[in-house]
């Protein structure tokens, strides 16, 4: 199942793509050669904001990578909204990695909570407690329930959530962004199998991180 409701660039960089495409072929026009750095600029930009399709694997028990990336951690801990012991997996985005959010499940939104914090290195363990940072409680149509938090990093300063309470998402659907580099812990039922391991490289949608 393929799912890809919006464009190959995503939308949030369209403003920043415009400004530094124009800025280059300014300075290109008027300076020639001089305007490379900003090209360069120019494609990194383009990168980071590139927002491909993905494929979601059939498999209904799956929890799903919300986030591209690397997985940094995978341990007990207490679920940011419950406080119950949950099995949390984490994933840190580099600022080479896609930064679009995806649902991990099918379900429904239960709650959306921000808390504001520091913007310490996404990659560290007290990033999840101390940065900036997003939870949305989801409800699968089971019953089970899972958490995912955006986590803002070092340089990120600007975390996109576009659901709210009592949205139904299906897995692979997109629900948020983070501006460059990044974090998403997922908290799911300590019953859950985890099917990665720290040091993994992961894609959105496409990554099994667990079986519930």
């Amino acid at each position: 199942m393929n799912n890809y409701p919006h464009p190959i660039i995503a939308r949030e960089g369209w403003p920043f793509l415009f400004i530094t495409v124009v800025l280059a072929a300014v300075v290109h026009y008027f300076c020639g050669w001089w305007s490379i750095p900003l090209w360069v600029i120019v494609l990194f930009v383009l990168q980071f904001f590139r927002d491909p399709p993905r494929i979601i694997p059939f498999n209904p028990k799956a929890v799903l990578s919300p986030a591209d990336g690397r997985i940094v951690v995978i341990e007990k801990a207490p679920d940011p909204f419950s406080g119950n012991e949950t099995l949390k997996i984490s994933v840190f985005m580099n600022v080479f990695n896609v930064h679009s959010n995806r649902m991990p499940v099918d379900g429904t939104i239960k709650e959306v909570l921000y808390s504001p914090g520091k913007f310490v290195n996404a990659d560290l363990d007290k990033a999840s407690t101390e940065n900036e940072r997003n939870a949305v409680a989801i409800t699968t149509p089971n019953g089970v329930e899972l958490t995912c938090v955006q986590v803002a990093g070092l340089i990120a300063r600007r975390i996109l959530c576009y659901v709210k309470s009592g949205d139904v998402l299906h897995r692979g659907q997109r629900y948020g962004f983070i501006r460059f580099g990044s974090r998403v812990d997922v908290y799911m039922p300590v019953t859950a199998t985890p099917k990665v391991t720290v040091g993994d490289k992961v894609s959105a949608t496409e990554t099994i991180l667990a079986e519930l």
